[in-house]
């Protein structure tokens, strides 16, 4: 039985951390009057304990907020960046479309920037020649061939960049996310051709803020946060986090908190130590195993003032390997070699699954302690209506395990709970919420006047919670609640227009209000529809 194939990328514990010096030395002047001078810097530590592998010919995809390391982690795969700690290990010939213009001289034209580029990423100067017309025809710049690029537009600078990246042939691709300049028609004609590519198997490494795009042609995908790996896996799971973590403030306390864990007890021993155990496993030969498992802790990972020479703090220094890993291959599965969960969240904070969905119960009276309201915006329309018979004291949002949120997934059950304060006596009162999309458009109103089991009468004094249950069809946008507590006749006792608002954030873009649940049926012909029995 043939052996798997070798994988094109495996990232090992990889760190990465650039000291920021506290003031700037810009003269000779300054540095020789004052040679053995101090220069405090801060530690920024762009990538901490990342680890994956991505399969051959794989689509994968890598997600994350402005600042999680991105950027740096390819920079690191296209040897721009060495690493501190860990190693990278590559398979076969690679081309990099990080940076718009990276590569390109502004003082040459398009026709001599094109051959030197594609020289650059691996190809002979006559194969550079014979593509130079393809090149030209897919960037469509055939009227701007002899122009100096220093005149070009951000937009044409893409096009040529990536006419040129994707000519080449290589067996790996790593694509940042600066197609985003590119005009509509380009990003699909782009996307067109990474189809192309997908079918012709090669390896593209992906970084994107575009959910829709990661869903629609990713494998997997990989979200970091602060340097940080949080979750790896199917790619719409990964796009509902990254879209958590990008509205959710909980969210984003969270990985603050299992990040200051981590730095508390210097790095990540645990996964490390279990990664390396599978990584010692495999079939690796022993110095190559050797090899690929040696890292070191490197500390705390917060940043931190260092003292360090002029020279030091103004120069940062490029270790790291990247290169084969050795003759023999290396597991192909995630789990098996690196130790990284498919699915879930990385570290005790999260869990690795939703648990199902609790039935909330809806009688009343409901006395719950008072609960914190999410995102409440501030302003008259938020102020209090009504005969102030009750008080609305707080609004809040609840996802399938009863926790608050500020974020709610597409086709989960939630609820949005109320807090009512009693301030006279109220006889049969009604409860309604309403919610408008970012448009004003009212896309859902809920009471309990056809409730029998949610009518009842209350006592001065007395604190009602209730809650309305319902699966989130909503599309994605900014969703605005209204809450108002009314007589049987209908006078207002308290009303709060647009008291709290919370996100829908999904993968899948729509213009429709809604997103209900359909099944599409296509039959060859046309079938005639059954006509109606006549009655007698």
């Amino acid at each position: 039985m043939s052996d798997p194939p070798f994988p094109p990328i495996v990232v090992d514990d990889v760190h990465k951390r650039f000291e920021i010096p506290r003031e700037k030395v810009s003269t000779l002047k300054e540095r020789a009057l004052h040679p053995f001078k101090r220069v405090q810097t801060d530690a920024l530590h762009a990538l901490r304990g990342v680890s994956f592998q991505v399969r051959p010919g794989e689509f994968f995809g890598i997600v994350g907020r402005n600042g999680s390391g991105k950027s740096t982690l390819l920079k690191c795969l296209a040897g721009i960046y060495g690493v501190d700690r860990g190693g990278i290990y590559v398979n076969g010939r690679m081309s990099t479309f990080i940076e718009l213009g990276v590569g390109f001289n502004p003082d040459l034209p398009a026709r001599d920037n094109a051959l030197l580029n594609g020289t650059m990423l691996g190809l002979s100067p006559r194969e550079a020649r014979a593509r130079l017309d393809s090149v030209i025809e897919f960037a469509e710049l055939h009227d701007f061939v002899d122009l100096k690029i220093k005149n070009y537009s951000s937009g044409m600078l893409v096009r040529l960049a990536f006419a040129v990246m994707i000519h080449v042939d290589a067996d790996i691709l790593l694509i940042d996310e600066v197609l985003a300049v590119g005009d509509a028609a380009f990003q699909q004609k782009c996307f067109d051709e990474f189809e192309r590519i997908r079918a012709g198997g090669a390896t593209v490494l992906f970084v994107t803020h575009d959910m829709s795009a990661v869903r629609r042609f990713c494998d997997r995908a990989l979200l970091l946060e602060r340097g940080r790996p949080v979750q790896l896996g199917d790619p719409e799971s990964v796009g509902n986090r990254y879209l958590e973590l990008n509205f959710s403030d909980q969210a984003r306390l969270e990985e603050a908190e299992a990040a200051e864990r981590e730095s508390g007890a210097g790095g990540t021993p645990a996964l490390g130590a279990a990664r390396r155990r599978r990584l010692g496993a495999g079939r690796l030969s022993g110095s190559d195993a050797e090899t690929l498992v040696s890292s070191a802790s490197i500390g705390p990972l917060g940043p931190e003032p260092v003292e360090r020479s002029v020279p030091e703090a103004i120069g940062l220094p490029e270790t790291g390997s990247i290169g084969p890993l050795g003759p023999e291959p290396v597991e192909p599965s995630v789990p098996e070699a690196i130790g990284l969960p498919e699915t879930g969240s990385i570290g005790p904070h999260r869990s690795d699954s939703i648990a199902q969905a609790r039935s909330l119960p809806m009688h009343l009276p409901h006395r719950d302690s008072p609960r914190r309201s999410i995102s409440a915006p501030a302003g008259a329309a938020n102020a209090h209506q009504g005969d102030e018979a009750a008080e609305i004291l707080s609004a809040w949002f609840e996802d399938e395990q009863g926790e608050a949120v500020d974020v709610l997934r597409p086709r989960s059950t939630c609820s949005v709970a109320v807090q009512v304060r009693c301030q006279r006596d109220l006889h049969m009162p009604i409860f309604a919420v309403s919610l408008e999309n970012g448009h004003g458009d009212r896309v859902f109103t809920a009471t309990n006047v056809e409730s029998d089991s949610a009518r009842d009468s209350f006592a001065a004094g007395e604190l009602v919670t209730f809650r309305v249950c319902f699966t989130n069809v909503l599309a994605p946008d900014r969703y605005h609640l209204t809450v108002s507590v009314a007589s049987e006749e209908g006078a207002w006792h308290d009303r709060r227009e647009r008291m709290i608002s919370v996100v829908v954030a999904g993968t899948r873009s729509s213009d429709a209000l809604v997103e209900l649940p359909y099944e599409f049926v296509l039959q060859r012909g046309s079938p005639q529809p059954a006509l109606p029995t006549e009655r007698r």
